[in-house]
């Protein structure tokens, strides 16, 4: 019995040790909610009055539900600014945007890291940076005469200009982030036989995702709505995009408020779509280049 009494008591094992939970910060809390409405509520406002017809859409029920949901507003839209058309123009020229903002300027920026000591890829990367300074307003009038020399007047030159404005900054984006990278995997895969271009693509480029991601999303976006310079650089009208279109129709809209905010939700959609998709990747991306 004295053994018995005298052994020590077995430890009761109560699971991983919980974290305390975080502080409550109430300033935090109220500048995230602040900026929480700033974006939600135009988008709200939007989107209810493309819901609603002339009669429910008076002077202080802007805000209010659509309960009667007029969808008709975006097919007059769709068929007023001829939005099929414009819709693919945009599309086509944000795509090819993507792709090239993506895989020139990573491509530009690992062989600057991966060959840092050599002078002439480190000036040249800062030359390009250099090219980040330089006003949009002055490149205006030597783009236009350029791409019409060169006969790109038209939404591929557009695109090429969209991947040319984007090199210097996701050059900077993706250099931050490729010199995380192990260089091991490359000089294991060197001494396998591949040749650079292998390496690249089947070793460096994959561990790209999360920056290339976050590079796509900004491209898409620049690219999706920007008006200026396919207004400036497209010769043809039937080959604008969707917010130069809009933009000609302004007249025609503001007859009819509700088939404006339509037309206006229909070429905001796939941009909120894409960035609600890609967000995740963003903040990672954005994460991992941040930290060396």
């Amino acid at each position: 019995m004295t053994a018995i009494a005298n052994q020590p008591e077995a430890e009761e094992d109560f699971g991983p040790e919980l974290k305390p939970p975080r502080p409550y910060n109430l300033t935090v809390t109220t500048v995230l909610a602040v900026g929480s409405l700033v974006v939600l509520v135009p988008l709200y406002f939007i989107l209810a009055m493309s819901l609603k017809t002339g009669a429910n859409s008076d002077a202080g029920a802007g805000f209010a539900f659509p309960f009667d949901a007029a969808f008709g507003n975006f097919a007059a839209a769709w068929e007023m600014v001829n939005a099929p058309v414009a819709f693919t123009w945009s599309v086509i020229i944000s795509a090819i945007a993507v792709v090239g903002n993506i895989l020139i300027p990573s491509m530009f920026a690992w062989a600057v890291v991966r060959n840092w000591d050599h002078p002439l890829f480190r000036y040249s990367y800062v030359a390009l940076l250099a090219g980040m300074f330089i006003p949009f307003v002055v490149l205006v009038l030597p783009q236009i005469k350029l791409m019409a020399a060169f006969k790109l007047d038209n939404p591929f030159g557009v695109a090429i200009l969209h991947i040319m404005f984007g090199l210097a900054f996701n050059s900077l984006m993706f250099y931050a982030y490729i010199r995380n990278l192990p260089v091991e995997l490359e000089e294991s895969a060197a001494l396998d036989g591949a040749t650079p271009f292998t390496i690249f693509r089947k070793v460096v480029f994959p561990l790209l995702s999360p920056m290339a991601a976050t590079v796509g999303i900004f491209a898409f976006l620049n690219s999706w709505n920007d008006y200026m310079m396919p207004s400036l650089i497209i010769a043809d009208v039937t080959m604008q995009t969707l917010p130069v279109v809009q933009a000609s129709y302004r007249d025609a809209l503001s007859l009819n408020i509700n088939v404006a905010f339509a037309s206006y939700a229909l070429a905001m959609i796939p941009a909120i779509v894409g960035y609600l998709i890609g967000q995740r990747w963003i903040i990672a991306g954005v994460m991992r280049g941040s930290i060396k």
